[in-house]
């Protein structure tokens, strides 16, 4: 198996998510540090235009959001699994209802002035100003929820959680899944990058327990990794070869048709690139970058715009 890049920055929840996916299913892999804003020429080298962090690559295979990320990790190392009977289904869905709802109502109240005081307490004034300007050119008009009502769903939501924790020692059962990993990670940046905004987490201890035992599983083994060194790793190799699956077509667009690929709500820098592969979970597009060669970025279905690229 080629190695696994993450490319990531040690703040990063979402990268939290992987780097804890990789730890639980002891997988090694190389550590490539990148910008928390723009510019990111050396990740744009790889996607063509996405943006959010974290990304896998594989050779010349590049993996845009968590949710394929795991999937792809699944493949690789199928025990132990992120999606255990008899709840893969739920553990998908809330895996899906972590990344978003609880994320964004998790950030609207972690992101109140003590914890931005602490996010930017060690860099210079200028960096909370430009991290905001950044996020606010990724949101795109996307509302902020009100750092009130945040509060009171963030305290809703862990009660739900410790609710779920009553009789098991993770959200689904004996054994963590998806859900845990989506679920943990805004939690995390809670307790560990605004631990004054950390007091709202006292209420549900069985959270908190829960919270040590997915810690306890740690990030496996890694090591530094350049980012010229992982884009010459991509010039250097050849995408994987496509499996067989079948063409999904809800937009009338064709393979080797010239498309466009964006998030629907968040970071909606498109990649643009000739549309290889749509399948049940998945978008595939081949791009050429000067840098990189020839690579294929993959995006998940669930949460991505795909449109015939403008003539």
């Amino acid at each position: 198996m080629a190695d696994l890049i993450l490319h990531h920055y040690p703040t990063s929840p979402f990268a939290e998510k992987i780097r804890l996916v990789l730890g639980y299913k002891k997988l090694a892999w190389k550590s490539v540090i990148i910008p928390m804003i723009m510019p990111k020429p050396d990740v744009v080298a790889l996607t063509g235009g996405y943006r959010k962090t974290p990304i896998l690559q594989i050779g010349a295979d590049i993996y845009c959001d968590t949710a394929l990320i795991c999937d792809v990790l699944e493949h690789l190392q199928p025990e132990p699994s992120l999606y255990p009977e008899p709840s893969k289904g739920m553990g998908r869905t809330l895996a899906q209802w972590a990344d978003t709802t609880l994320f964004w109502t998790a950030m609207a109240y972690n992101f109140q002035p003590p914890g931005v005081a602490q996010v930017f307490a060690h860099a210079p004034p200028e960096a909370a100003k430009a991290f905001a300007e950044d996020r606010q050119a990724m949101r795109q008009g996307m509302p902020r929820m009100p750092a009130a009502d945040a509060a009171a769903a963030y305290k809703s939501y862990l009660r739900r959680m410790s609710d779920m924790l009553d009789e098991w020692p993770f959200l689904l059962g004996s054994l963590p899944s998806a859900a845990d990993f989506a679920a943990y990670h805004p939690l995390w940046f809670t307790r560990t990058r605004t631990p004054a905004m950390a007091g709202i987490l006292n209420a549900t201890p069985a959270v908190l327990t829960w919270m040590d035992r997915m810690a306890a599983i740690g990030h496996a083994n890694f090591e530094t990794f350049s980012a010229t060194d992982a884009i010459a790793v991509a010039a250097a190799a050849t995408p994987a070869p496509l499996h067989d699956d079948i063409f999904q077509d809800e937009h009338g667009i064709s393979l080797g048709s010239q498309v466009t690929i964006n998030s629907e709500n968040f970071g909606l820098e498109p990649t643009q690139g000739e549309l290889i592969a749509a399948t049940r979970m998945h978008y595939t597009l081949r791009r050429a970058d000067q840098r990189a060669g020839t690579v294929h970025v993959h995006f998940p279905r669930v949460g991505y715009i795909l449109k015939k690229a403008q003539a």
